[in-house]
């Protein structure tokens, strides 16, 4: 992740919730400052740490970190949903296309890819229900990206038993794929000057 990315969303968290702001305690030192709670949260998301693990890096305390990854994920979507927590307008759509038809691949949206993920802490109960082709318990992580790397579908939970096509028989990402299309392809016309749209 670059620098000036990193320092956005730590700027964006820190003005959304005042929990990342650095402050004095009653004695007059700092505490923790964002960049170290931040920090603390990326290296537990990116390299799946557990919340005392970061105590020997950054010197925070395992409650600190689970608070502190509780209250970012809720600033995140907070702040980033209505840009990048959505599905594609007609706007995306249409820019998502033209790229696409410029690079040779006429009509893609993007690629989609289902990923088995191992369940280490998987319920007894649900084990044989979750058992991937490895025998051990999996969730499948459906997900579409751009040519921009802008996931715009993911869902995650299905049983590891099922394989890539029962995935996607299930799912209604083809019924939401085709609405997006199908306003490209409006009909309009003019009657006693009202445009009527045919969807």
């Amino acid at each position: 992740m670059g620098r000036s990315l990193f320092l956005r969303i730590v700027n964006a968290v820190e003005t959304r919730d005042n929990f990342f702001m650095q402050r004095r305690d009653s004695v007059g030192r700092l505490s923790l400052s964002a960049l170290q709670k931040i920090t603390a949260i990326f290296r537990m998301l990116a390299y799946s740490l557990p919340a005392d693990a970061t105590d020997e890096y950054i010197k925070i305390g395992e409650s600190t970190s689970i608070e502190s990854l509780k209250r970012f994920c809720r600033a995140v979507v907070e702040e980033f949903a209505y840009e990048y927590l959505r599905s594609p307008n007609i706007t995306d759509v249409a820019r998502i296309l033209h790229i696409g038809k410029d690079r040779g691949f006429l009509g893609m949206l993007g690629s989609l890819d289902c990923m088995h993920w191992k369940w280490k802490i998987c319920p007894t109960a649900w084990a044989r229900q979750y058992a991937g082709r490895s025998g051990s318990p999996t969730i499948i992580l459906k997900a579409i990206a751009d040519y921009d790397l802008w996931i715009w579908h993911a869902y995650f939970g299905l049983p590891g038993t099922n394989n890539d096509i029962n995935v996607l028989e299930a799912s209604h990402l083809f019924t939401t794929s085709l609405k997006i299309l199908l306003l490209q392809l409006i009909m309009s016309f003019k009657e006693n000057n009202i445009i009527w749209v045919i969807i």
